[in-house]
């Protein structure tokens, strides 16, 4: 898809499309429109300084294939999500000297622990299941604080259904930090070549950085704003609404701005 609007003679969305078998360009007419493809798609690479100069392979996570090609070099992984820390993974098990940037506080739970509470959900208010998961979390896990990652204030299922943020669930990663397989260290303040500086001090050289740190919105991308449908947004913790001079309305589950519409349905 190219392109899409709403045109007020025809009363319609227009949705240009280029033909992958012809190379044409195409357009559609309807009176309703459903975007059921994803809302951020475009991978994002955070500003650091000294980045543009970073003498080797700076990639985002969506490019990762597997860590084989890795094996023997310092490799650096941004974030702690469950994209970094299975990338993480996979890469010390392939070899790689690796470390893992750890920016804010995050809960790492077992996939049997995060099942159990979405069982007890169902039964109890997520107050009670957030304070019963992290303890669980805690015996199986111990204090992770110790090893560089801290555990955010709110509980995980709280912070799921009002920020949309997931707990990490562990593949096998913790065991590695533990061990210091797997070095855990803060964000980044600066690159110079390969060298790259941490906020704690520390420095080391790297031969590549993996950047695990989620996508950004590509509605813009083809959604034109002729006709003022971005302009009236209010987003809120669950959910915006944005409404257009022609009375439609988009509904979106997320918190902020444009990325609100991570699910959107037009009536």
């Amino acid at each position: 898809m190219k392109s899409a609007f709403y045109d007020v003679d025809l009363e319609k969305w227009c949705v240009k499309v280029e033909n992958t078998l012809s190379g044409a360009q195409e357009m559609y007419l309807g009176k309703f429109l459903v975007v059921a493809s994803g809302e951020n798609s475009v991978g994002y690479i955070p500003q650091v300084r000294g980045l543009d100069g970073f003498n080797g392979q700076a990639i985002h996570s969506s490019k990762y294939e597997n860590g084989k090609k890795y094996g023997g070099k310092n490799v650096l992984v941004v974030d702690s999500g469950n994209s970094g820390m299975e990338i993480a993974y996979d890469l010390s098990n392939s070899g790689a000297n690796t470390s893992i940037v750890v920016r804010s506080p995050v809960h790492v739970l077992s996939k049997e622990i995060v099942f159990f509470g979405m069982v007890l959900l169902k039964l109890l208010p997520v107050t009670i299941v957030d304070k019963v998961v992290v303890g669980l979390g805690k015996l199986k896990y111990g204090n992770l604080s110790k090893y560089g990652i801290q555990k955010p204030k709110q509980g995980p299922f709280y912070l799921k259904a009002t920020k949309g943020r997931s707990p990490t669930i562990d593949v096998g990663c913790i065991k590695k930090i533990k061990t210091i397989e797997i070095t855990v260290l803060p964000s980044i303040t600066s690159i110079e070549g390969n060298l790259i500086r941490f906020e704690n001090g520390i420095y080391n050289w790297y031969d590549a950085i993996i950047f695990a740190t989620g996508y950004k919105s590509s509605v813009l991308n083809w959604l034109k704003d002729d006709n003022c449908y971005l302009t009236t947004m209010e987003c809120h913790e669950r959910g915006s609404h944005i409404t257009g001079n022609q009375k439609m309305v988009f509904t979106a589950l997320g918190s902020q701005a444009v990325g609100c519409l991570h699910m959107m349905h037009i009536v």
